[in-house]
């Protein structure tokens, strides 16, 4: 039997009763082939952004404490029929709804919205879920208990984006949950969250709890590694935009980084690093359709020559930043002073482009950072500028990014040219290109108007190779 199964449940598959027993029914069904198995879960969906709101200027931490009450004492009310097991549980999350009150009271009147602070109080959601996720199994005969992962996970002390430490994690995780399994107990741990080495929390990033699964997937040598979400594994294309798109049952590694990166809301960009090196499988499954097979992804797999592009995805709300001018050309340190300059403003560039002729270089960045990094790249190269070695630094607002991703793509010629065609066809300007040298992905910038037409056709071309 295999040793060590971990299993995530986002924010949607823990948030209804309904979701609750299907979490249990596949428990039940995980535990005849696993010898031990933990659980990680997300904050029920929606409450990580009711805890932000409450804490941001206008907020009313009052009025979102009673929304937290409400809520999670009526879904405990329909998962927990023994009333002394139901009153101990809501006892547990009416102290995290206290912290709650007093951290966001203290923020109000310290002025204090730290990052340090932000991630105290954020990361009350999945303490929440966890506790109320556990009541709900032991009152079906399952032994479990709830724990936080800032017992588990150990970070560096970056709040709000931390880092895991695998070789701290393993000792620390290890330490926690070894006397669980030898009791027979289901960890139910918080997704999301970590701790740094000063014992104070953190947390992983937006929709973190991804990495969390991964993470202790890698601390535990867990044989695999289940990611239930409310879709049936990775599409693709966007259903929404491709009314053909269908579930894909394998992927590499590789090919799931880069879905995740530019754009696929499935999986968590950062999930695949810590499985890659124990080459640990990780299937992507639907709590609501569990018998649906889903997808897989592995370290390496066979290329079919048949379908070089494997999914096509979107990431919206971008723009498209452009340094140029004829005196840039030979001129070292450009690119590398405009991503220093970016870089301070903690802001992340998805794409580069660079002409040959090197006299532009252009990159994307959120739509909502550029005003930012505009006036950064100003004061950067204000020399430049009045010189004249740099003509203008400029933004294009409204684009999107999108891209086909496949590892059959590499050594494949002939890719790019049947998009650009298919694109062509349909008159779609193209703004800008980038292929990584891994030739996994090719990325192009178009206007948000086309994004549609440019999935859908670009989705063409893989149906075309089915």
């Amino acid at each position: 039997m295999p040793q060590r199964l971990v299993m995530k449940f986002g924010g949607t598959s823990v948030s209804s009763k309904m979701a609750i027993d299907n979490i249990r029914s596949i428990i039940k069904d995980a535990q005849t082939a696993w010898h031990e198995i933990v659980i990680v879960a997300s904050a029920l969906s929606g409450v990580t952004n009711s805890l932000l709101e409450a804490v941001n200027a206008g907020g009313n931490s009052d009025l979102a404490a009673e929304s937290l009450r409400s809520r999670h004492f009526s879904l405990l009310q329909e998962v927990v029929a023994d009333q002394n097991d139901r009153a101990a549980a809501e006892a547990e999350i009416e102290d995290l709804i206290e912290e709650f009150l007093k951290l966001s009271k203290a923020m109000d009147v310290l002025g204090d919205g730290s990052p340090k602070s932000l991630d105290a109080v954020v990361s009350l959601g999945e303490r929440m879920s966890v506790v109320l996720l556990a009541a709900g199994l032991n009152a079906h005969g399952f032994k479990s208990q709830p724990v936080s992962a800032a017992s588990l996970i150990v970070t560096d002390d970056r709040y709000q984006n931390a880092s895991p430490d695998l070789a701290a994690t393993k000792l620390q995780a290890a330490r926690v949950l070894r006397p669980l399994f030898e009791e027979g107990i289901i960890p139910v741990a918080t997704g999301f969250i970590g701790a740094a080495p000063n014992g104070h929390v953190t947390t992983l990033g937006r929709g973190g709890s991804d990495y969390s699964a991964t993470i202790l997937g890698n601390a535990l040598e867990a044989g695999e590694v289940w990611i239930w979400t409310d879709v049936d594994g990775i599409m693709t294309a966007d259903p929404r935009i491709a009314a053909d798109a269908k579930t894909l049952p394998t992927l590499s590694y590789r090919e799931a980084a880069e879905l995740a990166y530019f754009g696929a809301k499935v999986l968590h960009p950062k999930a695949i690093r810590p499985v890659v090196d124990e080459n640990i499988p990780v299937r992507v499954c639907n709590t609501f359709n569990p018998s649906h097979p889903g997808t897989v992804l592995t370290a390496n797999q066979h290329v079919s020559k048949s379908q070089t592009v494997k999914a096509v995805t979107v990431i919206r709300d971008q723009c498209l930043v452009t340094i140029e001018g004829r005196g840039m050309l030979g001129v070292p340190g450009v690119a590398a002073r405009a991503f220093s300059a970016v870089a301070n403003l903690d802001t992340s560039v998805t794409l580069i482009s660079q002409a040959s002729s090197e006299q532009s270089i252009c990159f994307s960045v959120p739509k909502e950072s550029t005003a930012y990094v505009i006036e950064a790249l100003q004061k950067t190269f204000q020399g430049e500028l009045k010189s004249r070695d740099i003509d203008s630094i400029w933004s294009l607002e409204d684009i999107v990014i999108i891209t086909a991703v496949g590892a059959g793509m590499r050594n494949t010629p002939g890719i790019a040219g049947k998009i650009f065609s298919a694109l062509g066809d349909l008159g779609i300007n193209v703004i800008a290109i980038a292929q990584g040298s891994s030739e996994v992905s090719i990325s192009l910038v178009t206007s948000d108007e086309d994004k549609d037409a440019t999935v859908r056709a670009i989705h063409g071309l893989i149906v075309a190779d089915q």
